[in-house]
């Protein structure tokens, strides 16, 4: 069974504590593995890459080809169902819609001084999607992280995806050819983020890492951070749900287990001011359990992680889904909005009992790429400003460098520095 707590018991402070702080991160040690993985990669180059995918992946490179081409992706996209295309499509027209209304706009002035400043945007030249491979990989996610690639101007957009035995996801292909996916790569793991960081002989290396994976691929992109930029380093997925006694339990329920089915470290809580409807969530969960096909995988994930508060109202829960700064935050009320103005730390929000957070997965055009562990207090979801960088500039004539100029020699002189003060100085009258 998942933790219960009640917010008006005298040990609760304690349990939310712990349940707050609480690692579900996977156990297994791997940084020593990817660290080996990443120098061998750079060392060696493309016959690292063959290696290891033979080794991991039981694919033979050279034999088998390092690439697929865009025409295998056309004619996946023209092959698939009628619906998923249209699905698809749909999908991807919404995910650019929403992130062409995050471009940031270039700016400049001219100050009381004269001097003239500003900035300006520019896209990365080069952007790298992994693309977690075999048959349960997710078009969705391809979507949504090369899209806002493609929206920001992004020239070359390059995708690593492991074939596991030679297997190809064809919806992943046909959502590549959507996305304008400039190439890829059957190649996958911790060596895949490696070769898009430092480049091997056929692999030119790329300006920004995105996309999911597993616990080595999140290793990886945290080691090379630096070398290239990463949009985060994700953990377990997670969901809370604030809902009230007039919602369907049903829905409540499937709402909690869409999380839940991810990963057994996957976690789903519950807030709700109403004990009679916290049980029927509890019981809905468990009949929803026995009957879904990831249901083995969710009961884990629900009974280690899962968790029901009550609260004396959702008004008081606010304060408590802060500290928990989760991915995704549902407010099933009939009137979600004063709810939502107290949110200061959460991923992306789901407003009304209509909007579930499958939706936005999808369909709805906000990313899903989404910070996990906490990280909403200090970081964002994916977007269009991830694959951009901004560039200062500033132009002085002789009056503005009279102006400002004497404030900037005194501060050199005074840190010591006196061909900065120079380089100022030479220029005064």
């Amino acid at each position: 069974m998942p933790l219960r707590l009640d917010a008006r018991d005298a040990g609760f402070a304690a349990a939310f504590d712990a349940l707050v702080n609480g690692r579900r991160e996977a156990d297994a040690d791997v940084a020593q593995v990817v660290r080996d993985v990443i120098r061998k990669v750079r060392d060696e180059g493309d016959a690292a890459l063959a290696e290891l995918t033979a080794r991991f992946d039981r694919f033979d490179l050279d034999a088998q080809g390092w690439a697929i081409t865009p025409d295998q992706c056309a004619q996946a996209y023209a092959a698939i169902d009628d619906r998923l295309r249209e699905a698809l499509e749909l999908a991807a027209a919404r995910i650019a819609a929403y992130h062409e209304k995050q471009k940031p706009a270039d700016s400049g002035w001219t100050d009381e001084a004269g001097v003239r400043l500003g900035a300006r945007w520019s896209a990365v030249d080069a952007a790298g999607i992994y693309v977690p491979g075999g048959l349960a990989a997710y078009p969705s996610s391809l979507l949504m992280n090369a899209i806002p690639a493609k929206v920001a101007g992004v020239q070359r957009i390059v995708m690593m995806s492991p074939t596991p035995g030679g297997q190809l996801n064809p919806a992943v292909l046909a959502a590549a050819h959507i996305a304008g996916v400039t190439e890829i790569w059957r190649v996958g793991g911790a060596q895949a983020v490696a070769a898009l960081a430092y480049g091997t002989g056929r692999v030119a290396p790329v300006d920004v890492i995105v996309g999911p994976g597993n616990a080595w691929v999140a290793e990886a992109k945290r080691q090379v951070y630096g070398v290239v930029g990463i949009d985060m380093v994700a953990g377990p997925s997670e969901i809370v749900v604030v809902a009230d006694g007039k919602n369907n339990p049903e829905w409540i329920a499937a709402d909690l287990l869409s999380q839940a089915e991810h990963d057994a470290t996957s976690q789903s809580i519950l807030f709700t001011d109403d004990a009679a409807f916290a049980d029927a969530v509890a019981a809905a969960v468990e009949r929803q359990l026995d009957v879904l096909s990831t249901g083995a995988r969710a009961r884990v994930s629900w009974t280690n992680n899962g968790a029901i508060i009550l609260v004396a109202d959702l008004e008081s829960a606010m304060p408590l889904v802060d500290r928990l700064a989760p991915e995704h935050l549902e407010l099933a009320v009939d009137e979600p909005q004063p709810l939502f103005d107290k949110v200061r730390h959460a991923g992306s929000v789901f407003m009304g009992r209509m909007t579930p957070e499958a939706i936005g997965d999808y369909v709805a055009g906000p990313n899903h790429v989404l910070p996990t562990g906490r990280r909403a207090r200090f970081s964002s979801g994916l977007s269009v400003l991830d694959f951009m960088k901004r560039t200062s500039f500033l132009q002085l004539d002789a009056a503005a460098l009279g102006a400002i100029g004497p404030a900037a020699l005194a501060l050199a002189e005074a840190e010591g520095l006196p061909a900065h003060a120079a380089s100022v100085s030479v220029r005064l009258p």
